[in-house]
């Protein structure tokens, strides 16, 4: 985290120069400076000063980043391709620090997910294209294109392409856990 910028950019959305904040705050104009420079650190008291001086709080500042910004961008999905012939797209940064976890799987013919031990939460499921068998414990279910499923992940679960084309599914999980 970049203290000093993000420091600045508040200042700013509050309309205050370095030297209106430098007096709210019994500080001198070249301390925010350097501050805004990242040139020095300041003590927790003397950040708690300026967060409130700002309208802000510990809590606040320190918050993800990310978290007030609702869109994922293609450049940020982290993609992981295995040897057994399944790509996964993970659509959406910091799925540990959220409630859901969606990606996407693509399978080749014959390929099939990890083996998911069974856990809290729900998962559900669309098929873009293709179908998918879908492995609950010992029962089993075709999924086409178009289809959906849901479940409460309380047995030995994965997805497997049994057809003849690639198969790419939108998977959800909450709590996150792929």
């Amino acid at each position: 985290m970049n203290i000093g910028e993000k420091l600045r950019s508040l200042r700013q959305r509050n309309n205050l120069t370095q030297k209106e904040l430098a007096d709210r705050c019994e500080l001198s104009k070249g301390f925010i400076s350097q501050l805004e420079s990242n040139q020095t650190s300041p003590s927790l008291s003397t950040l708690e000063d300026i967060l409130t001086t700002l309208g802000s709080s510990f809590h606040e500042f320190f918050s993800d980043e990310q978290s007030d910004n609702p869109i994922c961008r293609k450049e940020d999905v982290f993609v992981k391709e295995t040897d057994g012939g399944v790509t996964i797209h993970w659509l959406m940064t910091n799925a540990q620090k959220k409630d859901i976890e969606p990606i996407m799987v693509t399978l080749s013919p014959g390929a099939r997910t990890e083996t998911d031990l069974p856990h809290m939460g729900e998962e559900f499921g669309h098929v873009l294209a293709g179908a998918v068998m879908l492995r609950l414990g010992e029962k089993s279910y075709r999924v086409r294109k178009g289809d959906s499923f849901s479940y409460k992940p309380t047995t030995q679960h994965y997805l497997e392409n049994t057809g003849k084309t690639p198969a790419t599914v939108i998977w959800v999980c909450t709590p996150p856990n792929f």
